[in-house]
């Protein structure tokens, strides 16, 4: 069922949400992983002037947060999410231009284990946008398996931030406990980490259910993001378990999960039929209903414009208990991060 996005969707003060002084994210952004990305989302070159639509109608419609990476992009075309993200921002001329808010996450490769090196990659970041990164974060955390490397680069985002190159620092898979060890020793600094990015979804609960990380953000003033809130797309409605599924890792992954999630996308169709909206409206919606920031993927203007249809509306109290209940019975969810830490 395809339905048309609320028309009032234009960026007023109410829908930015203020971080710090100088930085302020819309109440969805969009993530580009898929910008770039060959062995997943079978992303080639003819499709940039797609992804410019994607970008030029969410920026018109007040989402003017766009989430990166410098390792995004498959094997030569490393970086090219960054590169068409400024290509695109160069380019666009309309309705929220001054506002747009670009989030790269910086990678802990194995060869990157100075402060230097952070911010070394943080001006190569800045030089593929044509522009200073806005919010930069730490992509994974290396204490699961490199502990002696991660504060240098930590420190390095610290150095980022107090060279003037960036207006914010954020982190990315990091659960309450290592958290609170980084927002106090970043205080020492006078430094405020404002956003943490987990995976979260209704097929991706465990880092709020079990680890108690909204509490603690609640608790430290620090705003939470939200990746993969369509659960690679499984939350869509657009695969059936006997239909046809995406090609290569994807499709293998759809075939396993889809008999063991049927209830849940039974009862997510319900809500949506009964609301005039997508499946996918509804689970985006449902990630705002939780207090974060969802940063859904689009790769033409017809995936912005149904994210689009997310927004300017409210899943009511019952509603939002139901598809937890339907969550908390779902026989198998989604894989966790294996960088995630307590």
């Amino acid at each position: 069922m395809t339905t048309q996005p609320s028309q009032n969707l234009d960026k007023t003060p109410e829908t930015l949400i203020t971080v710090n002084s100088s930085l302020s994210l819309s109440q969805m952004g969009c993530g580009t992983w898929a910008w770039g990305n060959r062995f997943l989302w079978g992303y080639d070159q003819t499709m940039d002037k797609s992804l410019q639509q994607v970008f030029n109608l969410a920026v018109s419609r007040g989402v003017i947060l766009f989430d990166t990476g410098d390792s995004y992009g498959t094997g030569t075309l490393k970086g090219r999410s960054e590169t068409l993200l400024g290509q695109f921002t160069d380019e666009y001329d309309g309705p929220n231009k001054d506002d747009i808010c670009i989030a790269t996450k910086l990678a802990a490769y194995p060869w990157r284990w100075t402060r230097q090196s952070m911010v070394n990659a943080g001006k190569a970041s800045a030089q593929r946008l044509g522009r200073n990164i806005d919010l930069v974060q730490m992509h994974w955390p290396t204490a699961n398996y490199f502990p002696w490397q991660e504060w240098p680069l930590l420190d390095g985002l610290g150095d980022l931030s107090e060279q003037g190159l960036v207006k914010g620092v954020g982190l990315s898979n990091y659960g309450p406990k290592r958290l609170k060890q980084i927002v106090k020793r970043f205080a020492e600094r006078d430094i405020p980490i404002v956003t943490l990015q987990i995976q979260y979804s209704l097929l991706s609960t465990y880092p709020v259910t079990e680890l108690g990380v909204k509490e603690v953000c609640d608790e430290l003033g620090i705003k939470l993001i939200a990746y993969s809130p369509l659960a690679l797309g499984l939350l869509t409605g657009k695969y059936e378990e006997k239909g046809k599924l995406p090609q290569g890792f994807r499709g293998l992954f759809f075939r396993q999960m889809l008999p063991k999630i049927r209830p849940l996308l039974q009862g997510l169709e319900e809500i949506a039929t009964l609301r005039q909206k997508t499946m996918a409206q509804v689970a985006i919606n449902w990630c705002m209903c939780k207090g974060f920031i969802p940063i859904p993927g689009a790769k033409n203007y017809q995936q912005m414009e149904q994210n689009l249809g997310a927004m300017g509306w409210r899943l009511s109290e019952g509603e939002v208990m139901e598809l937890d209940n339907l969550t908390e019975k779902v026989e198998k969810q989604m894989v966790q991060n294996p960088f995630q830490t307590p």
